[in-house]
């Protein structure tokens, strides 16, 4: 008898396609996970890192540095499966990987560091995906050294040159260049980059730099002006010659700026005028071809605000000269009782600036880098040397009254231990208000920021370039 062998047992193929199921150790319930995950493999695509910008500037000790957003992302993943992290940096001393914090999920994420030490380092950061796959990408940082009043102190990136600003309302302002004849919206309480920029040179028809020195707002206009000066080496160039206007439309993050009037003969009335009254401030000299602008006896503009109550007389204020030109000499401001007609005028030849009697202020032996007005008629003044580019010679904050004969009142003494010479005050609160305070901000352009030698104004990348905003107490 041949004996039976039972048929083995049939077995059934059972292919999953979609999914597969895992029994995880120690798990009570069957996970579907994709195919691809538990192979261990494949469908993922290689993750990216895109930083909105790859250079990036702070400061030893700063708060409320600038950050950077990255926008990551795997096909095939969910964006918040992905970590981002700092692996690398080429200047320890400078920053660590551990002094990289990321927040945000999802697609976008945010970078900031915290600075140790002045100069440069490259940071990469990388992006871990699924499927065991990365990116990496190079953050170029800079950090500029620790500085006094930190905790008051914010970085207006993109532009080293500060040189004037108009509040704009909502916590905004906007900030002129004399390096450029770009106009640049920021906010007024946070560092980093311009919101929104306006390039005037098209509008003006202008091609070198305006040399753009001083502003003032009357209503929905701000007035805008060159230095009025030579150049450096002493050239006379029209284009710094130029007064102008631009139309305010909106506030704060949503404010439009459209370019109004213009009006270039303002120098050569000024000149005329002094030569009709005796040459008493020295203009034409000081205009003369070879004439360097900062100079005691030069001629330099950089304030420009209105005369209490009035919209069409603004005072012009000088750099330089002083009056008399010789130390100790007093600060000059020139009443323009026309102003509102001239930047309509155009090229209108029929017109010219008409003037009030000159103004001459006790600073110390200090000259107007700056004057602002609030709506109470009250004044503050940036008083600072004829002659410096950064902080080499003492700045002060004077309050003034607007009338002619009324000497003003040294409110501070600016700091001058930390980079940068104090071009602006933006605005100018009550100033018999308890904890009253004035944002003050620098023109950086001169100062060597991360220790290398070179001035910021000549930094190869704009988001290296900056200058500082710091909040002072007005009644301590």
């Amino acid at each position: 008898m041949v004996p039976f062998h039972a048929a083995p047992p049939r077995r059934t193929r059972r292919v999953v396609h979609a999914a597969a199921l895992v029994l995880v150790a120690g798990a009570t319930t069957l996970s579907a996970l994709p195919a691809s995950a538990v192979a261990g493999k494949a469908d993922y695509g290689t993750p990216t890192i895109k930083p909105a910008t790859s250079y990036l500037s702070g400061a030893v000790g700063a708060t409320g540095d600038p950050t950077v957003t990255v926008k990551v992302g795997q096909s095939g993943a969910d964006a918040d499966a992905l970590t981002v992290s700092a692996t690398a940096t080429t200047h320890g001393s400078v920053a660590e990987t551990g002094d990289v914090t990321v927040t945000g999920t999802g697609a976008t994420r945010e970078v900031a560091v915290q600075a140790r030490g002045k100069g440069y380092t490259d940071l990469t950061l990388k992006v871990n995906g699924l499927g065991g796959k990365s990116a990496t990408t190079t953050l170029h940082y800079a950090a500029s050294g620790t500085v006094g009043n930190a905790a008051d102190t914010r970085y207006l990136t993109g532009s080293s040159d500060s040189s004037a600003a108009v509040d704009v309302g909502d916590g905004y302002m906007v900030v002129a260049d004399d390096e450029s004849n770009v106009l640049r919206l920021y906010r007024r309480d946070s560092s980093g980059a311009p919101v929104r920029t306006w390039d005037v040179s098209s509008d003006l028809g202008v091609d070198k730099e305006i040399d753009i020195e001083a502003a003032a707002r009357v209503g929905d206009t701000i007035y805008w002006t060159g230095s009025l000066g030579n150049n450096k080496d002493g050239e006379p160039k029209e284009d710094r010659f130029t007064l102008f206007t631009t139309t305010v439309s909106g506030s704060g993050a949503d404010t439009e700026l459209e370019v109004g009037g213009s009006y270039q003969g303002l120098r050569e009335d000024l000149v005329d005028w002094d030569k009709a009254n005796g040459d008493r401030l020295g203009f034409a000299k000081g205009t003369a071809d070879g004439q360097v602008p900062k100079q005691i006896d030069g001629f330099n503009v950089e304030g420009l605000e209105f005369a209490p109550g009035s919209g069409s007389t603004a005072y012009i204020g000088f750099r330089a000269p002083l009056v008399p030109p010789a130390d100790g000499g007093k600060a000059l401001l020139v009443p323009v009782t026309n102003a509102d007609e001239l930047a309509r005028s155009g090229s209108d030849k029929d017109t010219h600036a008409t003037f009030g009697d000159p103004i001459t202020l006790d600073l110390g032996g200090l000259s107007v880098r700056d004057i602002r007005r609030n709506d109470k008629g009250q004044y503050l003044i940036v008083a600072g040397s004829w002659a410096a580019e950064d902080n080499s010679a003492p700045y002060a904050l004077y309050s003034w009254d607007g009338v002619a004969g009324h000497q003003p009142v040294k409110r501070l003494d600016l700091p001058t231990a930390d980079p940068g010479g104090w071009e602006i005050v933006v605005d100018v609160p009550d100033l018999t208000a308890p904890g009253a305070r004035a944002q003050v901000i620098t023109d950086s352009g001169s100062a060597d920021l991360y220790g290398d030698g070179t001035e910021a104004k000549d930094l190869e990348h704009e988001e290296w370039k900056k200058s500082r905003s710091v909040s002072f107490p007005l009644n301590p």
